[in-house]
């Protein structure tokens, strides 16, 4: 009478093993692969294309002859350029700044308990919903050097015109003031829905000690929006110095280039003067302050508050 025996199983070999460990730490970079793909189709390939022309003498209809650096030391020697400069960091200084400050206020206005919360959250959220070129225009239409409800509002009071479009002076402060009040509400957002994750606790315990409402404010709050406010910071930075459509639509960067910024000099070399070199070059030396200016600011960001 035979007996049955079960069936032996065979130990993986050691290289069977080591194969199969390899092939598990490798499944993580083939999951990866499609977005990296995708990365290098839509933000490597255009970067280096933009370098490439950026070194090259070229027009909208071919790259031209290599001319190495020498887009980049025409920058260098242009007032235009400097002009640009200056007042896209004037322009993204305020919109900072400023944007920042009411947004602030209102963020603490709007987190306090009151009749009427809701109505005011979404009626300030206004300024950023609406469109861009909708916006834009209206208030173009308004601050209009002849006929704008502006001008006739200040006629009734005997003063005027103020051409708010045609000025240099004017102009700047114009754009200026429309970029924060469209920037606002981003700011006022953010603080409102950091302000609603603080512990309350911590300023109940704060008024146990006898602290006041600016003690409070100061040691407690502003603390707990440090980084939040960072973000915030760079983000608008950002979205400053790259900012097209409100210059463009309000001025086309005039009157005489006063409220041209960097992404206007780009466009005005690369459609307007068909100089697709020079249009790079401004591109990505925007590209270069953007990352040393949020370099900066991640580097405030480690600080201890």
């Amino acid at each position: 009478m035979s007996v049955a025996t079960a069936p032996r199983r065979e130990r993986p070999s050691a290289s069977t093993g080591w194969a199969s460990k390899l092939s598990i730490q490798k499944l993580p970079y083939l999951l990866l692969l499609p977005s990296f793909a995708l990365i290098c189709i839509i933000e490597l390939y255009p970067f280096t294309t933009g370098v490439s022309y950026s070194l090259h003498k070229g027009t909208l209809l071919g790259t031209g002859a290599f001319v190495g650096w020498e887009n980049y030391l025409h920058l260098f020697a242009s007032a235009d350029f400097y002009h640009s400069l200056y007042f896209s960091l004037v322009f993204a200084l305020f919109n900072v700044v400023f944007s920042y400050l009411i947004g602030l206020g209102l963020a603490l206005f709007l987190n306090l308990d009151f009749p009427g919360r809701g109505f005011c959250r979404v009626a300030l959220l206004i300024p950023w919903i609406v469109p861009a070129i909708v916006s834009i225009v209206s208030w173009k239409w308004l601050i209009a050097d002849r006929g704008g409800l502006a001008n006739i509002i200040l006629s009734l009071f005997g003063i005027g015109p103020i051409y708010f479009l045609s000025d240099s002076h004017w102009a700047m402060v114009a754009v200026i003031v429309i970029k924060i009040w469209r920037s606002f509400p981003f700011m006022m957002l953010s603080l409102l829905a950091a302000l609603q994750v603080i512990d309350r606790t911590l300023y109940e315990a704060g008024k146990l000690d006898g602290a006041n409402s600016w003690q409070l404010f100061w040691h407690i709050t502003l603390p707990h929006l440090k980084n939040i406010s960072i973000v915030q910071a760079i983000l608008m930075i950002i979205w400053s110095i790259n900012d097209f459509e409100t210059p463009y639509l309000l001025t086309q960067g005039g009157p005489a280039n006063a409220t041209e910024n960097l992404i206007l000099l780009a466009y005005r070399y690369t459609f307007g003067r068909n100089d697709v070199g020079r249009g790079s070059a401004v591109a990505l030396l925007t590209l270069v302050i953007l990352m040393v200016l949020a370099t900066i600011m991640m580097r405030q960001q480690r600080r201890p508050a």
